[in-house]
């Protein structure tokens, strides 16, 4: 390939149904693999936050990682234009309602991002459901201002010094929720945790898997474990370290 970085394409033949592209892959700004990041699916909402995030992101053509976030039979629908570009597109439905599938990806992190647009003939039903992955980590001079309970979106995000928004880190298989006892709020717990211990340094996913339940701050997994903290909230370090302590009430 000589000196010169070269970029390989996905490429797709709709006439043939198949896709071919490289299975190492380092998108502009992050590193991401669907083996190892959580991948997310949610509806813009009235959260304040997701619109912030899909203001940011910037429309491109599909990549292998779109590919992986859509199911096998859907990947075609990434090739295809939307109705309001063309009423003919094999993903227009009787020339006004769609099933198409648009492309962007966050400059931030460098995360893919699936738009499925559903709309009925004549638009009397019209939403749209993006499908991302987290990061694993923030970036390397980022650092912690908040972490964010989205209640609206059912999402978790957290707000870097930089004012930055991001995805709260989570891994493949260990996702966070509020309000109940269960593995989705340990997981949070134990991600406070490590926050209030690392004074905010420390906001990656806990691969090593040395942990047990019974180490976790009893307080941290009340707060958790409680139907009134699943309320939206943007909780500072010192917000987390009164958790902590026992300080703070949902």
């Amino acid at each position: 390939m000589g000196r010169h970085k070269v970029d390989l394409q996905l490429a797709y033949e709709p006439r043939e149904e198949w896709a071919h592209f490289v299975l190492h892959i380092e998108p502009e700004g992050g590193h991401v693999a669907s083996a190892f990041n959580r991948a997310l699916s949610f509806e813009e909402r009235d959260s304040p936050y997701v619109h912030e995030w899909l203001g940011r992101l910037r429309s491109c053509e599909p990549t292998a990682l779109h590919c992986a976030l859509v199911e096998k039979a859907k990947i075609p629908r990434l090739f295809h234009p939307c109705v309001y570009d063309d009423k003919d597109s094999p993903a227009a439905v009787q020339r006004s309602g769609c099933t198409c599938r648009q492309t962007w990806y966050d400059p931030e992190f460098g995360l893919p991002v699936v738009g499925e647009h559903y709309r009925t003939v004549g638009g009397a039903i019209e939403t749209w459901t993006y499908l991302t992955y987290t990061p694993l980590a923030l970036r390397a001079n980022d650092t912690f201002e908040a972490l964010i309970v989205d209640a609206q979106a059912g999402q978790y995000w957290i707000r870097t010094g930089d004012g930055i928004l991001a995805l709260a880190p989570q891994d493949r298989l260990r996702g966070f929720n509020i309000g109940y006892g269960g593995g989705g709020p340990t997981e949070l717990a134990r991600y406070i945790q490590r926050i209030v211990a690392s004074r905010g340094r420390d906001t990656g996913v806990d691969v090593t898997r040395r942990h047990r339940d019974a180490d976790l701050p009893r307080h941290i997994h009340d707060w958790v474990s409680n139907k009134a903290a699943a309320v939206t909230a943007e909780l500072t370090l010192e917000d987390l370290a009164a958790i902590q302590r026992g300080h703070r009430r949902a």
